[in-house]
């Protein structure tokens, strides 16, 4: 009897150790975002560059959302991460993005994945959250440039107009704006009669500036199944104009994937 009393917490202790070890190598197993660049807890600044890999299954068009949350839900900033491969599979596949967030005080939050549910259906919905903490250094005043039907009702394929954003203040400016512009005018903005011609998920890959000149290179997002002359005229002023109200830069030099002589053909 006594030796049935001694074995029976052994027992179980056996057995508690073998289903954590079970449960842990199945999260492992079964993990949607690993190897992601930011670490849990990382101090973080914008605008903020994300690496990982993520299932195919959290692709769709080859991106998925990201987003910078506050510790009490508020979004601070939202974009895309890229597969950097085939995605149309359930492997796991390399992606790359960044994103730029507006933080006006120290705080902790949240750095989002969120699978791409086209459906809109809750129950497709999934997300894998890191916790962070955001580093500010003060806010400054960009603009981003848009088209404005109210503006220019006759929409002139060459005309963009500046509407005002805070961000948070940092020394690659010029890509923090050019990533607000890729943001897409808020819904106050829509109201105001601006627009955006960019598609959805494109992504800045770099931005170089060189004796005035400034070479902003786009992931392929930028020209899918844009056609037209007046189309391509609008994304390049929205560009062009974004940047150039940065006294560094007189002349802009867009490239997709490196490219810049086959960027944004009509």
């Amino acid at each position: 009897m006594i030796k049935k009393i001694i074995w029976l917490p052994i027992g179980l202790a056996i057995i508690i150790v073998i289903l954590v070890a079970v449960l842990f190598f199945v999260r492992v197993d079964n993990a949607d975002v690993k190897n992601i660049s930011i670490k849990s807890g990382q101090e973080i600044t914008s605008p903020l560059v994300v690496e990982g890999e993520a299932r195919g299954t959290y692709f769709f068009e080859g991106t998925f959302p990201i987003k910078i949350l506050d510790e009490n839900g508020n979004e601070l900033g939202t974009s895309f991460v890229r597969a950097e491969g085939e995605w149309m599979t359930e492997d796991f596949v390399k992606f790359k993005g960044n994103i730029t967030f507006t933080s006006k005080t120290p705080g902790k939050g949240f750095l989002v994945f969120a699978k791409d549910n086209p459906s809109g259906l809750p129950q497709y919905d999934k997300e894998v959250r890191i916790p962070v903490t955001f580093k500010t250094t003060g806010m400054t005043n960009i603009k981003v440039y848009f088209s404005n039907n109210k503006m220019d009702p006759e929409i002139s394929c060459n005309k963009v107009f500046a509407t005002e954003r805070e961000i948070t203040k940092i020394e690659a400016i010029g890509s923090a704006a050019i990533n607000e512009l890729l943001k897409g005018p808020t819904d106050q903005e829509k109201e105001q009669g601006f627009y955006t011609s960019i598609n959805q998920g494109v992504i800045l890959q770099s931005l170089e500036i060189k004796d005035g000149t400034a070479y902003a290179d786009f992931s392929q997002q930028l020209q899918q199944g844009v056609g037209g002359s007046c189309k391509v005229a609008a994304i390049r002023w929205q560009i062009v104009e974004t940047l150039k109200q940065f006294p560094t830069i007189q002349n802009v030099i867009i490239s997709i994937d490196g490219n810049s002589e086959e960027a944004l053909q009509p």
